[in-house]
């Protein structure tokens, strides 16, 4: 009979230890591990195979990421199916960017909503270690189109300016989001 290393009543765990503030601070550093660990993987396919290749990887990796961390999100606040735009508004604040990039979000019209990144963490790391912009478009058509269609089917994404776009504005991104008729 072998014998368990560590009893159960052993297990530690910190959440209970942690007061909101703490809770936070860990939120926000997992989330930039997470980033920081999408960016590394990210860098080694480029070069290994080219920035083609790492794009075709990460258009991949976002087409089943976002759709996930969409459902969770929709799942954990109770969001129905169906909730529109109001659902994607909420969504929205829940990803993990929403701890990353600040980032704002408005609503024009009833029908409109439109989702403006102000600072990009992957760019600006890029430019630190003397790397051209990633010029994200194409993986950001897929990634937010498939968040926003996991929080309600109805909703069509646009891009309205991203990299490989010059800079417009005060943001490094912009995304609009509609209904589509009869939603």
């Amino acid at each position: 009979m072998t014998r368990d290393p560590m009893p159960r009543d052993a297990e530690v765990s910190p959440w209970g230890e942690m007061g909101r503030d703490e809770l936070r601070a860990f939120l926000g550093d997992a989330a930039r591990l997470w980033l920081a660990h999408d960016g590394l993987w990210f860098q080694a396919i480029e070069r290994r195979g080219g920035q083609e290749l790492a794009i075709a990887c990460d258009r991949d990796a976002w087409a089943q990421f976002s759709p996930l961390e969409a459902r969770r999100i929709r799942e954990r606040l109770g969001l129905a199916p169906d909730g529109g735009l109001e659902a994607l508004d909420r969504a929205l604040r829940h990803r993990l960017y929403a701890h990353l990039n600040p980032q704002a979000i408005v609503r024009p019209s009833p029908d409109r909503l439109i989702l403006r990144m102000i600072t990009c963490r992957v760019q600006e790391a890029r430019r630190r270690k003397g790397l051209t912009d990633f010029p994200c478009r194409e993986v950001g058509i897929v990634e937010y189109t498939t968040f926003a269609q996991a929080i309600d089917p109805r909703i069509e994404t646009r891009c309205l300016v991203c990299p490989p776009d010059p800079p417009a504005g005060d943001h490094a991104c912009a995304w609009e989001f509609t209904l589509r008729e009869g939603g």
